[in-house]
């Protein structure tokens, strides 16, 4: 079984393209976070939490401008859903 020197080289080469695939990937990188599940439970944590504030903020905003078109609407005095708007900003209004 003698080997030559060019299948050697692409051996060589070939395990080097698979290396940098692998880094590419961060397999290592994965296989250190699930190795640790302490830091896998704290990083989850964190991303929920931000996630969570993220949505909580969005909303809020949402409903703000939600809110603003429909006092906007009520003083243009429209004529079918004039009314409908004002009841809803007026709930809206009692509650806060």
């Amino acid at each position: 079984m003698d080997i030559d020197n060019t299948e050697v080289k692409e051996l060589e080469r070939k395990v080097e393209k698979i290396a940098l695939l692998l880094e590419k990937a961060k397999i290592g990188e994965y296989v250190n976070i699930m190795s640790k599940p302490k830091t896998l439970l704290l990083n989850n944590f964190i991303g929920g939490v931000a996630r969570g504030f993220g949505t909580a903020v969005g909303f809020t905003i949402l409903g703000a401008v939600v809110i603003y078109i429909l006092r906007q609407s009520v003083l243009l005095n429209l004529p079918f859903i004039g009314g409908f708007i004002a009841e809803i900003v007026k709930i809206v209004q009692d509650h806060l």
